[in-house]
């Protein structure tokens, strides 16, 4: 809705451009008319100061270090719900009743099978093939599979899409672990719920009985929603992106997937690990703090601070215990996992990290205890995608609902040659 208007002169043309506002956070201006009343366009690479569309799902308040889903603060949904709980949310927003809690985890749990023909489709990738490069491929080839809800005009065919989505993609992010690992795959089970049935696709073999940890259990569902979605980033951008041409939903959550891949983006925890590796023993830390601390010194801390959070990640707090409670349970004596608490220790008392607001950010955290659950670096990212799947539908489901949207067109600011005219090669000097 309009609050008041905004005046911008260009040239000697003075243009009144509407100003909206939202539930809460920054005003902003609608230039949607601009350059039909200008002939200019805006300059804004990476976005940094353009909304690209109205959204009712996710608000990040960074000064403040505030997520909240539909309105929740992420603190209350991951201390006392579950991660299906939060998708419902997402979908629907509202939290569901008792009622609609049963019925919308029976549904999921009984779309978590993928087509049988599917195995053979993973038969022909490497083994040593990366899993997202797996995930990409699989997930866009569920378009190939189910027919029956790629309209997305239809409202039933997009729920009905959104709930195989949910349900299918931990099954293929455990076969796609499987497959690299030289394990046979290991189908769903109805009787576990959402995380316990994935740990179990990932780690059960068929020759022992396996049982879910309830610890690891309870910390990959709060993974899980603590990564359910974050705003208007570039893998939430690519899936609206991708919608915006009419895209079936798992062509767009394919593209979701592809973009979350880049170390920028989706790799951040796997960055975090690496960096610990590199540190390698606790009577290294203190070293390699002074090196991060030297402007001359090529290393960086990764894990630590946030691009949007300039105070501490909300999430990072959550993540914090329950990897304190991962570690206990397991009684590790690790010494990636001592270089880790150190550190922690380091950037939550030094005046320097203070100053800085060189905050442990989720990466850190969540790295750490993906390794300590026995998942491999290379897993890290299929499972932020396992988990964000939920806010790309969402985000999706919205978008198409939303009349204002239109095909995404950016526009750009051309600096290639002018106009040349054309001479024939046997001409060219």
């Amino acid at each position: 809705m309009s609050a008041s208007a905004s005046t911008i002169i260009v040239g000697d043309n003075h243009v009144e451009l509407p100003i909206k506002t939202g539930t809460i956070g920054p005003d902003v201006v609608d230039i949607g008319k601009l350059y039909a009343k200008t002939g200019k366009f805006t300059f804004d690479p990476g976005f940094t100061s353009t909304a690209s569309c109205e959204s009712k799902i996710t608000y990040i308040d960074g000064d403040e270090g505030v997520l909240l889903y539909r309105g929740y603060p992420i603190e209350q949904l991951a201390e006392q719900g579950d991660f299906l709980e939060t998708a419902y949310l997402m979908l629907f927003g509202e939290l569901p009743t008792s009622a609609q809690k049963a019925d919308f985890d029976y549904r999921v749990t009984r779309h978590t099978m993928v087509h049988d023909q599917m195995n053979r489709f993973f038969q022909g990738f490497r083994r040593d093939a990366h899993p997202m490069a797996v995930m990409v491929a699989c997930v866009g080839a569920l378009s190939a599979f189910y027919h029956d809800s790629t309209d997305i005009s239809d409202e039933s065919q997009r729920m009905i899409a959104s709930l195989r989505m949910i349900a299918k993609m931990p099954t293929l992010a455990a076969m796609a672990y499987k497959y690299t690992i030289g394990q046979p795959f290991v189908y769903p089970k109805n009787d576990l719920d959402y995380t316990s049935n994935f740990l179990r696709m990932c780690f059960a073999v068929p020759c022992e009985e396996y049982s879910v940890n309830p610890i690891y259990a309870r910390a990959l569902d709060k993974i899980f929603i603590l990564h359910a979605d974050h705003e208007q980033n570039a893998s939430t951008s690519t899936v609206r992106l991708a919608g915006s041409s009419g895209a079936n939903p798992f062509a767009c959550i394919a593209a979701g997937i592809a973009c979350l891949w880049g170390p920028a983006h989706g790799g951040a925890n796997e960055a975090a690990l690496k960096m610990l590796m590199e540190i390698g023993h606790p009577e290294n830390v203190s070293k390699y703090v002074a090196k991060a601390k030297d402007k001359n010194d090529p290393f960086r801390l990764m894990g630590f601070g946030h691009r949007v959070y300039k105070n501490y990640d909300p999430r990072a707090r959550i993540m914090q215990k329950t990897t304190h409670e991962v570690l206990n349970e397991l009684g590790l004596k690790d010494d990636l996992l001592e270089v880790a608490v150190q550190l922690e220790k380091i950037a939550l008392e030094d005046e320097y990290f203070i100053e800085k607001k060189l905050y442990p950010n989720i990466d850190f955290y969540s790295g750490i205890t993906l390794k300590a659950l026995g998942f491999p670096t290379s897993m890290f990212t299929v499972l932020f995608a396992v988990a964000r799947t939920v806010g790309w539908i969402a985000q999706w489901a919205e978008m198409i609902e939303d009349p204002s949207q239109k095909i995404g067109r950016p526009r750009q600011l051309y600096v290639g040659p002018d106009r040349r005219d054309y001479v024939a090669i046997g001409q060219r000097s």
